[in-house]
This record gives structure tokens, C-alpha cells and sequence, in this order.
């Protein structure tokens, strides 16, 4: 195979990125306008139910963003690896979102509550811990930093991985009586996590393979 097929291979289809993005960005505008009124609005407990439905969808962006190597890894596709970086981006901007309506809508910017909430209460200490590691992907997703952190950038990406648990504890000490939503996010990410620790080791044990093979 040609450097010029692999390049080739390595772009999704006309008009993919641009399609995946606008999917990805459907939730937003649907809560946008359940904000306004439509839809039946956001119900008795506006603030409440924003951060419910901001909450949720920032969870499913997470996962939608950390199943794209699996995918990749399972479909040979490898022009999927070009959406991880935008996906990525996108449940950033969700769990940003969220945090604003928590600090802003929800708290009024009063730093004292957020204070005592950041030190009191743990389903926010680890939901804002997960914010802080995704900030700081997202800070260094660019080709510059992957270039100047080098081998570094691929263990501190990794830290997507401890978000994404620390999401589902935030769930999981959110929810009252209902665990079911929580048990299905955490199932998903413990098959995508699996799924990434089976893949490694398989590769490995393909690569020694090889090397025991004499010439």
C-alpha cells in the first residue's frame, strides 16, 4: 500500500466530519430550545432539569468520544481516528456547559457555596476533577502539543480514561433511587475499557509471536 492510499484511507468520506459534528451538536440545541419553552419546556424545576439533561449528555458525548478507537479497532476503518479529536472536543464543551449551569445558573457565582460544594459534597469534588482533566486534553489536543510533549501526550491523554470513571461516581453518588441509567453508562464504559486493555495485549502477543519466529 502506497503512502498516497494509506492518506487516502486516513480521511472520512466527503462530508462525514462535518456530518458527525452536526449530530453531535443535535443534543445542545435541543436542550437550547427546552431552555426557550419548546418541547414542553423544562418543567417545575428548570434549573434542576437543565442540569439533568446538560449531565446526560455530556456523559453520552464522553462515551461516544471514547468508543471511537474501539470502533476503529473493530471495523479496520481507519479514517475514524480523524473524528476522536473533534468528538473529544465536543463532550469538553458538554461538560463545560454543565459545570457553567452548576456554577452560573444554579449557584449565581456565589464562590462561597461553590467552595463549600467543591469541599463538602463529593459527586461535585469528582465531577469537577473530571472537568480539570478534560480541560487539560483538551488544552493540549492540538498537533503542537502532541509533538511537544511526545511520548508524554500519550500517557496524559490517557487520563480520558479516569474522567470517564470519575463521571460515572458522579452518577452514581447523583442518583437517588434509580440506578439504572448510572449501571448502563458504567457497563459501557467497562466494555470499552476492556475492550482496550484485550486489544493491547492481544497486539503484544501478536508482536512477540512474530519475534520468536526464526528468520
Amino acid at each position: 500500500m502506497t503512502a498516497t492510499t494509506r492518506r487516502a484511507r486516513s480521511r472520512p468520506p466527503t462530508g462525514v466530519w462535518w456530518a458527525v459534528l452536526l449530530v453531535a451538536l443535535l443534543p445542545a440545541m435541543w436542550i437550547g430550545l427546552r431552555t426557550l419553552g419548546w418541547f414542553g419546556g423544562l418543567g417545575v424545576n428548570p434549573i434542576e432539569k437543565l442540569l439533568e439533561l446538560s449531565g446526560t449528555h455530556a456523559m453520552i458525548a464522553l462515551l461516544v468520544a471514547l468508543a471511537v478507537t474501539p470502533l476503529r479497532q473493530m471495523t479496520g476503518l481507519a479514517w475514524l481516528t480523524r473524528l476522536r479529536r473533534m468528538l473529544g472536543l465536543v463532550a469538553f464543551g458538554y461538560v463545560t456547559a454543565h459545570a457553567l449551569i452548576w456554577l452560573g445558573v444554579d449557584l449565581f457565582f456565589d464562590w462561597e457555596l461553590v467552595l463549600y460544594d467543591l469541599t463538602e459534597r463529593p459527586f461535585v469534588m469528582v465531577g469537577f476533577a473530571a472537568w480539570v482533566i478534560l480541560l487539560a486534553l483538551a488544552v493540549t489536543s492540538t498537533d503542537g502539543a502532541q509533538r511537544w510533549l511526545k511520548k508524554g501526550w500519550v500517557w496524559l491523554h490517557r487520563g480520558v480514561y479516569v474522567a470517564g470513571v470519575l463521571a460515572i461516581l458522579h452518577f452514581l453518588w447523583l442518583a437517588r433511587a434509580d440506578y439504572a441509567e448510572v449501571a448502563l453508562y458504567a457497563a459501557i464504559l467497562a466494555f470499552l475499557l476492556g475492550w482496550r486493555a484485550v486489544y493491547r495485549w492481544q497486539t503484544r502477543r501478536r508482536i512477540h509471536a512474530r519475534r520468536r519466529v526464526p528468520a
